[in-house]
């Protein structure tokens, strides 16, 4: 499952004359709207590594929710009306409660599902990848707060990269060839794992030409956690395909 939205929805940039001063330069704003987002992005990942855990390694759990495809069908139905909702009604998703809850229904749908799609892995893969979906999201991270360069000005870039993922991935559903499967996993590991240090740059703001206003404090969260799970899937079916 690959997600990720144009980041045109509540961004500015900061050498528009109309905007210029605008509060989010202030450096307590800035903090406060960072430590919101990744607050938000913690429960998130918290909620869908409970998820992941529950159905790979509790064996009851893990039969009942494969052999129960209705499940699933009505997690992705609510997935895909909470992030329509979240993408699409900027009143939603900038006006509390309102957005806490949208948010909260589509992580605990998107948990479920990857829940179900790690279940179908080993174990140790699923414990494997999670672990080298840390390190890499942690330097990137990192990355994205230290480099000079500005990753904010790729987004029509990286928007082609992910339809262009999009059409290797229709194609991985009929040529079911290990390299070609190792090979998509592996472009669509590096293309979100750009996005995490786009995603993270536009949330700082400052120098950078594009950032996305503390309004946004839910789809900021939202990037990032999309960005993150994308990363995690792919590196799963790395490890997994690898060993087939």
């Amino acid at each position: 499952m690959s997600y990720n939205y144009n980041q045109s929805y509540g961004g500015y940039n900061p050498e528009d004359p109309e905007i210029k001063g605008f509060d989010f330069s202030d450096q307590s704003i800035r903090r406060g709207f960072i430590r919101k987002v990744y607050s938000i992005l913690m429960v998130q990942l918290a909620i869908t590594c409970a998820f992941i855990a529950l159905f790979s390694f509790e064996p009851k759990t893990k039969h009942f929710v494969q052999t129960t495809p209705s499940l699933f069908f009505v997690a992705l139905a609510l997935m895909i009306v909470a992030i329509i909702t979240l993408a699409c009604c900027g009143e939603v998703r900038r006006k509390a409660p309102m957005n806490y809850i949208v948010l909260f229904i589509f992580t605990i749908a998107e948990g479920f599902l990857l829940g179900v799609s790690a279940s179908t892995y080993d174990q140790d893969a699923v414990i494997m990848a999670a672990g080298i979906t840390t390190v890499v999201c942690l330097a990137l991270t990192l990355f994205a707060f230290q480099t000079k360069y500005d990753f904010t000005m790729m987004g029509g870039i990286l928007l082609v990269a992910v339809v262009v993922l999009f059409m290797f991935g229709i194609l991985a559903i009929f040529i079911h060839n290990k390299i070609f499967q190792l090979v998509y996993a592996s472009l669509g590991a590096l293309i979100f794992s750009f996005y995490l240090i786009y995603d993270t740059q536009m949330m700082l703001g400052g120098k950078h030409k594009y950032s996305i206003s503390p309004e946004e404090y839910v789809f900021a969260a939202l990037n990032l956690y999309l960005d993150i799970i994308n990363i995690f899937m792919y590196i799963l079916a790395i490890i997994g395909n690898s060993r087939d």
